[in-house]
């Protein structure tokens, strides 16, 4: 295996494993988050939902990582998930919308879309490389 193509598996394997990590917990804490995080959820299904959603884009990573030429394409949605989601909490934050503690991750899930979009361009260059 390139250099290339280990930097993006280990890029997306490990995104993968914190994703799982830090969301799976949250699917127990809606209770917590209502008390310390006032008010309570009014639409509790757009939480879980929420949640389900990201979780499922975290084992979406992990199949990336099990094969980054065969689903390089698949590096573009990832992206989009990591970017839009970062820049949406960042945004709010800045708004004073959110607070900090929201914000920590989204810098977290700023980071992964920077290594996802450098992983994305090294493994372009596998594929040119292995072209003719």
């Amino acid at each position: 295996m390139t250099r290339q193509a280990l930097f993006a598996k280990r890029v997306f394997f490990w995104g993968g494993i914190y994703g799982i990590l830090v969301l799976t917990p949250l699917y127990f804490m809606e209770e917590m988050l209502a008390r310390d995080f006032p008010p309570p959820f009014s639409h509790p299904e757009q939480f879980y939902g929420f949640l389900g959603v990201a979780l499922a884009w975290q084992f979406a990573f992990l199949l990336i990582a099990s094969d980054v030429r065969r689903y390089r394409l698949f590096m573009l949605p990832a992206i989009a998930e990591k970017l839009l989601s970062s820049i949406s909490t960042l945004l709010l934050y800045a708004a004073d919308r959110v607070v900090a503690m929201t914000a920590a991750p989204a810098v977290v899930d700023l980071v992964l879309a920077i290594l996802f979009i450098i992983a994305f361009l090294r493994c372009r260059k596998l594929s040119d490389s292995e072209v003719g």
